[in-house]
């Protein structure tokens, strides 16, 4: 039985269905199949070339033919790949290996896209957040929803929650609802629920819950199936604007450097439909970004098994696709959020009896475990406390021995805080972790002081810790949780300083730079399934950056403050400033 954020519902479906209602069927693009590669090269990029390579870590030359590289090193290493035809390429700039975030969401982040910033950023007090809502109230049209994101109570002193009598009074006129940083609650006013049909008397669906106090709803609707409910009143998106929102997240990607991503959650809103939209925009034009995904293994009304099948019926198996969009892997979410104290623990949350609780019975994560591994699927499991970490792992140990595809890269999402017993254990059983690194940065503070205590705390993204376990670790942004940007979560990895008060979170968890760059390169590469990419070479893609420094080179401090002018894909632009 599923719950929580393995919960998907028809309503959510019908929030993007209409938009998506020429999806159903797809065709691979496959852009690079009239671009075979020869001797001699299309393109040559002269310039200051990192590669990512130990072993010959700069080039003057990079020769290109078919979107892959057939040629690196000096300019006179490349002289004999120069023909009549072949471009030459100069940038202004440092030639990187383009990045990869392994792990963000197109689908959710899409829902909010254009919902007002309410994060503490934007917001530093908690009463900037009322006055942010009350602002936008006030220049919305009578009876037109006020939609907030980005919302995080955890950051504010005695994390205040918006209450419905809060939101009645910001905006009188107007439905209100607003997102949780994590993704896991809404907060609603009356207007709200009541455009949702949503009343003091209704039974919380099985998985959510509509908050209560003294049996009257408070504002507080908690995990995927309550918050489902609520989409159902919202305005719907037309198809327009749903392939404008998706190619402006993939650029906003793009910007940051960013070559290939794994979109983590694929048919968690509205179905098959999502990776059949995703081919047909790539058709029409080549997308900025390549695009792997990872099926959800929850669809309404479904077995785990029969959702399995749902997939393959419609053409949607292990590694299918092209070289721009590919199915990957199999969706599995054990719990919540830690931040909002629904991630799953061993022991409770500091002033709590209660470390929350799986969103699967014992039984039923076997049968949906089951279920991708007997397809073959990569699995790609949400982990964020450290009994889920367990929950998953034990699961795991039974079923891993029973199936010979060894080579499928099984992950562990997030990880946030595990064990050195679970590490040496995930190292055993081929299990990698991908980290949510600037957890740290943001949340470090509030794990410390309210939500964990300093020793737990002290335990939050070990990837010093999965290395010396032998482990192959990636970070990843969660996008939107927090924004793509690969470089941020690097020096994360580095420094771990914390966005509150500067201090350090557990130094011994520090990496080196080497380290955390190949986090969100090679690694990166290699837990999607694209050992092509994460570092220039010969006989790889030829997916690129050009940046104003060379991170390997440079402080980690400055990291984040890299731009980037250019990226490009098999050696053709993808995005230029």
């Amino acid at each position: 039985m599923a719950s929580a954020c393995c919960s998907t519902s028809t309503l959510g479906h019908q929030h993007l269905h209409h938009g998506l209602q020429h999806s159903g069927e797809f065709s691979p693009a496959h852009h690079a199949k009239n671009s075979p590669t020869t001797e001699m090269a299309d393109t040559v990029v002269v310039g200051q070339i990192v590669t990512n390579d130990p072993n010959h870590p700069a080039a003057d030359a990079m020769a290109i033919s078919g979107g892959k590289i057939i040629g690196i090193g000096s300019t006179s290493d490349i002289e004999g790949l120069i023909g009549p035809s072949t471009q030459t390429y100069k940038p202004d700039g440092f030639v990187l290996p383009g990045l990869i975030d392994p792990h963000m969401h197109i689908w959710t982040s899409l829902l909010n896209l254009t919902w007002t910033d309410l994060s503490h950023q934007k917001c530093p007090k908690f009463d900037d957040v009322i006055a942010t809502v009350t602002s936008t109230a006030q220049k919305a049209r009578p009876g037109d929803f006020v939609l907030g994101k980005a919302f995080d109570p955890s950051l504010y002193p005695g994390e205040p929650v918006v209450t419905r009598d809060q939101l009645d009074r910001a905006a009188p006129n107007n439905p209100v609802l607003i997102m949780n940083a994590s993704g896991h609650f809404f907060y609603a006013n009356s207007a709200a629920f009541a455009a949702a049909g949503v009343t003091d008397t209704t039974p919380d669906p099985a998985g959510g819950v509509f908050g209560r106090v003294d049996g009257k709803l408070n504002g507080t609707i908690g995990e995927p199936p309550a918050m489902m409910v609520m989409l159902g009143a919202l305005p719907k998106p037309s198809p327009q604007d749903i392939a404008a929102g998706v190619n402006e997240i993939l650029m906003a990607a793009a910007r940051r450097g960013v070559t290939s991503v794994r979109e983590a959650a694929t048919g968690s809103i509205a179905g098959i439909g999502e990776y059949a939209l995703l081919h047909q925009l790539n058709g029409v034009k080549r997308l900025p970004v390549r695009v792997s995904t990872a099926q959800f293994s929850v669809l309404p009304g479904l077995s785990p098994k029969e959702v399995s099948a749902a997939w393959a019926a419609a053409g949607v198996t292990p590694f299918s696709g092209d070289e721009m969009v590919r199915a990957d892997a199999w969706k599995v979410v054990t719990d919540g959020s830690n931040q909002g104290r629904s991630g799953y623990f061993l022991q409770p949350y500091l002033g709590e009896e209660a470390g929350g609780k799986a969103d699967w019975t014992p039984e039923g994560l076997h049968d949906v475990l089951s279920a991708g591994l007997d397809a073959g699927w990569q699995l790609m499991i949400h982990t964020n406390g450290d009994a889920a970490v367990e929950f998953a792992l034990s699961t795991l140990e039974e079923l891993l021995p029973n199936h010979a595809n060894n080579d499928l890269r099984h992950r562990f999402e997030h990880c946030s805080f595990t064990t050195d017993d679970q590490l040496r254990r995930m190292a055993e059983a081929g299990i990698s972790p991908s980290f949510l690194m600037n957890h740290v940065y943001y949340w470090g503070a509030a794990f410390r002081d309210t939500i964990l205590g300093p020793s737990r705390a002290g335990r939050l993204d070990r990837v010093a810790s999965a290395y010396a376990a032998g482990l192959t670790p990636s970070l990843h942004s969660d996008y939107n949780v927090t924004d793509i940007d690969p470089l941020s979560s690097a020096r994360t990895a580095v420094l771990r300083k914390l966005n509150a008060d500067g201090s350090v979170l557990n130094p011994a968890e520090c990496v080196t730079p080497e380290q955390a760059l190949a986090a969100i390169t090679t690694n990166a590469a290699w837990h999607i399934h694209a050992d092509d990419r994460g570092s220039l070479a010969v006989g790889k893609r030829a997916d690129f950056a050009i940046a104003s420094d060379n991170p390997w080179a440079s402080d980690p401090a400055s990291w984040p403050s890299i731009n980037f002018h250019e990226t490009y894909i098999d050696g053709k632009p993808a995005f230029q400033a």
